[in-house]
């Protein structure tokens, strides 16, 4: 995510320069769902390092689209939700516009971990247990 400019020369850009790239915007899918703890988000997106997780996650919050919140009980929890209600539609098309481009060139969608714990169980098909971010 860029520093933000004062003109921009359509509204996309400036939306895409507030989302951000490739992990912003898939952490804001998954946010979309509901509420998820820093540990859940790193389960479900294994590809990203934590560096640039944390990375991503402060990013969006200095946007506002994410709230951070920190539980101090006995075990110290940190919590992010979504925060703009405008996005979710717009996450929404991305993700059915993402299995329709699925459906249309053969390509599988699920979790990596899930798809490998599977194989392991002796899976021939590979199902993945949990689906992807939806509606």
């Amino acid at each position: 995510m860029s520093v933000r400019r004062t003109f921009y020369s359509c509204q996309v850009e400036l939306a895409m320069d507030t989302i951000g790239g490739k992990w912003a915007v898939v952490i804001l899918g998954y946010l979309k769902e509901g509420p998820r703890r820093y540990g859940e988000l790193r389960r479900l997106v294994p590809e990203i390092t934590e560096k640039m997780l944390t990375q991503r996650l402060r990013e969006l919050e200095t946007a506002r689209l994410i709230e951070r919140t920190v539980d101090e009980g006995a075990v110290r929890t940190v919590t992010y939700r979504l925060i703009d209600p405008g996005l979710r539609p717009v996450l929404q098309a991305l993700y059915d516009w993402g299995g329709t481009l699925a459906a249309r060139d053969s390509i599988e969608i699920g979790s990596p971990r899930a798809e490998s714990s599977e194989s392991r169980r002796g899976d021939p098909v590979g199902r993945t247990a949990s689906p992807p971010p939806s509606g």
